[in-house]
């Protein structure tokens, strides 16, 4: 698999990401099966699919937070968490507080960002 071809996905998942993008969706979109796909993802972004799809869901929802006035769950929703219980184990997890705490203290902190670079495994 190419560079290339893990650049593809990548765009693939940040075109999708509301959508709860699957990794089998994401095999068939560029031709491969899951198990090769999920093995060269990791393989040249040091993060599994799961991984990366939750960091950046809560590196965008956490921009949402801080630009919108949009409520939490309606933020949880469009992200597609199942719950707003769901979404905040997820926030406290990633940034150590609440989303709504999160809200009010407008912290600077570094968001997990699209892959841009990939390591080649060679």
């Amino acid at each position: 698999m190419s560079v290339n071809t893990v650049q593809k996905m990548i765009a693939w998942i940040e075109d999708n990401i509301q959508d709860n993008p699957t990794l089998t969706e994401m095999s068939r979109f560029v031709g491969y099966s899951e198990y090769y796909c999920s093995s060269k993802f990791r393989e040249y972004t040091g993060v599994t699919f799961k991984e990366y799809v939750l960091k950046r869901k809560l590196a965008l929802a956490s921009c949402e937070l801080l630009e919108t006035n949009f409520r939490v769950i309606d933020i949880a929703m469009n992200y597609g968490f199942s719950s707003n219980e769901s979404f905040t184990r997820a926030f406290v997890r990633e940034y150590g507080c609440s989303p709504s705490r999160f809200r009010a203290l407008k912290p600077n902190v570094k968001y997990y960002e699209r892959k841009q670079t990939i390591i080649d495994p060679n």
